[in-house]
C-alpha cells in the first residue's frame, strides 16, 4: 500500500511542570492528519506552568523536538506551543450587525468580525486567541457558517482567551532559544479539548479536568464553545511529595510507588499486600521507611491512604470551581478528566464518589491523528497531540480579518455591539 504524500507539515510543543513533549506531524494529501513523530523528555525550568530558569527550559526544549525530528526524519522551523499557566482566562463577547432580511453575502460576514474586534477588552493582559466560535440567526444560536441564509439580524460569538503577557514572553523565548519560530501560544485547555472530547460533549455541557504534575485545569466547554476555566495549583506531583513526606524515602521512590502500586480505590486485600519501597536493583542503604517491615515493605493500605487523603483535596477544590463557574443541573453532568495524573488507577471511580457527577478519562482520540504511538495514547499526552489537531484546523483569529478601521463607516451596517462577558448566563 502507497503512502500518501504529505502536503503539509505542524510541529507541537507542550511545556508543562512534569515533561516537557514534543510531536511532529503531517497532512497527507488525502485529508488524513499523521504523526510523523513524538518524544518527551522531563521537564526542566519548569514551576507550575511558568518558567523559571530559561536556560534550562531552552534545553530541554530543543532536546524534544531533536527527538522528534530524528524519529520523523524531517526538521521543523516552526511550532504550536501549549501553555497551562501564566493566568489563563476565557471570555465571550456577543456581536450583532443589522441585516435586514436579505440573503447574508461574505462582506456580511467579514464586516461582522471586523466590527468583532472592538468589543475586545484586553484590559492589560495579552490576547491569545480571538476566534469565531458560532454565528447567530435573530437570536438563534449553532449556526456554523451563515453564508446564503436570510435574517434581520447576524450575529457571532467570539471566544475571547486572556494571559498575563510575562509569562507567555518566558514561554516563547524559551522556545525561540531553542531556534525555533512560535507559530502561536495554545492555551492548553483549547488543545486539549479537541483531543480528548467530542463534538457531542462539548455542545451538550462538559467539565475538563486536566490533572497535571503540578497545576490542574478546570474549564467548562457548552455549546461548542470553552465557556470559562479555572486553576488550581494542584497536580499530581503533590502527590508524590505527600508519599514521600509521610514514608521518609526519596521522591523518585514515591512516584515509583504511586505509579506502579497506587490506587485511588481501596480494597481489603490492600492491609496484607506489602509492596517495597526500593526498586529492583536499588540498592538498599539500611534506611528503613516509616512504617516499614525488616525488608523495607510497607503495606499497600498505607500507600493509598496517603494518594486518597491528597486526592479528596484536590476533589474539594475541583468541586468549589465548578460551582463558581455554574457547572450544576441538568447542564453539569459530564466531567473527563485527563492529563498525566488522569493515569492514576482508579481515579475515575474516586472522582465519580467525590464530584456526584459521572466521570470518565479522557485520552487523545487515534481516529483524529493517525500513527500516534501506544506510549503517547495516554491522558497525559492529550494536549500535545490536541496542539497538533488545533494547528492542522487553521483556527481563524479576527484580529487578522480585513484591513484595521478606526471607525465606523455609514455604509458599513454595523449595527448596535453589545459585550456578553458572561456567557454563563446564556446557557446555564
Amino acid at each position: 500500500m502507497a503512502v500518501p504524500r504529505i502536503a503539509r507539515v505542524f510541529g507541537a510543543v507542550n511545556i508543562g511542570s512534569f515533561r516537557i513533549s514534543a510531536l511532529i506531524a503531517g497532512r497527507a494529501e488525502n485529508g488524513d492528519l499523521m504523526v510523523l513523530g513524538s518524544a518527551h523528555r522531563a521537564a526542566q525550568g519548569v514551576k507550575r506552568g511558568y518558567v523559571v530558569d530559561m536556560p534550562a527550559a531552552t534545553y530541554a526544549v530543543r532536546d524534544a523536538i531533536e527527538r522528534a525530528e530524528k524519529m520523523a526524519n524531517t526538521s521543523v522551523s516552526g511550532v504550536w506551543v501549549g501553555c497551562s499557566g501564566a493566568g489563563l482566562a476565557s471570555r465571550i463577547a456577543h456581536v450583532e450587525n443589522e441585516i435586514g432580511g436579505r440573503r447574508i453575502e461574505a462582506d456580511d460576514i467579514q464586516s461582522l468580525l471586523i466590527g468583532a474586534r472592538e468589543v475586545i477588552q484586553p484590559e492589560g493582559r495579552m490576547v491569545l486567541h480571538a476566534s469565531p466560535a458560532h454565528y447567530t440567526l435573530d437570536g438563534a444560536h449553532g449556526v456554523t457558517n451563515p453564508k446564503g441564509l436570510h435574517a434581520e439580524r447576524l450575529g457571532v460569538d467570539i471566544h475571547v482567551m486572556l494571559a498575563d503577557g510575562a509569562p507567555v514572553r518566558n514561554l516563547t523565548e524559551s522556545v525561540q532559544n531553542a531556534h525555533l519560530d512560535v507559530e502561536a501560544v495554545v492555551a492548553s485547555p483549547m488543545a486539549t479539548a479537541l483531543a480528548c472530547l467530542s463534538q457531542e460533549e462539548r455542545e451538550l455541557g462538559v467539565a475538563l479536568v486536566e490533572f497535571g504534575g503540578e497545576v490542574t485545569t478546570v474549564s467548562v466547554h457548552i455549546a461548542g464553545m470553552l465557556l470559562e476555566l479555572r486553576t488550581i495549583p494542584m497536580g499530581s506531583g503533590d502527590i508524590t511529595d505527600a508519599i514521600a513526606g509521610a514514608l521518609g524515602i526519596r521522591r523518585f521512590q514515591a512516584e515509583r510507588l504511586k505509579c506502579v502500586n497506587g490506587s485511588a480505590i481501596a480494597s481489603p486485600a490492600d492491609h496484607r499486600e506489602m509492596i517495597p519501597v526500593h526498586g529492583p536493583g536499588e540498592e538498599f542503604t539500611g534506611q528503613l521507611a516509616r512504617h516499614a517491615d525488616e525488608k523495607n515493605r510497607i503495606p499497600r493500605a498505607e500507600l493509598i491512604s496517603i494518594i486518597t487523603a491528597q486526592l479528596s483535596t484536590l476533589m474539594d477544590e475541583i468541586s468549589k470551581v465548578l460551582k463558581q463557574m455554574g457547572f450544576s443541573g441538568v447542564k453539569g453532568a459530564q466531567v473527563v478528566f485527563t492529563g498525566g495524573g488522569a493515569e492514576l488507577a482508579g481515579l475515575a471511580d474516586f472522582a465519580q464518589g467525590a464530584l456526584g457527577r459521572p466521570v470518565r478519562i479522557g485520552r487523545p482520540t487515534n481516529g483524529l491523528l493517525k500513527g500516534l504511538p501506544e506510549a503517547h495514547a495516554t491522558p497525559g499526552f492529550s494536549t500535545l497531540a490536541g496542539l497538533a489537531l488545533y494547528a492542522s484546523s487553521d483556527p481563524q483569529d479576527i484580529r487578522t480579518i480585513g484591513p484595521s478601521r478606526g471607525g465606523r463607516g455609514a455604509g458599513a451596517g454595523l449595527g448596535v455591539l453589545t459585550r456578553f462577558f458572561h456567557a454563563m448566563r446564556d446557557y446555564f
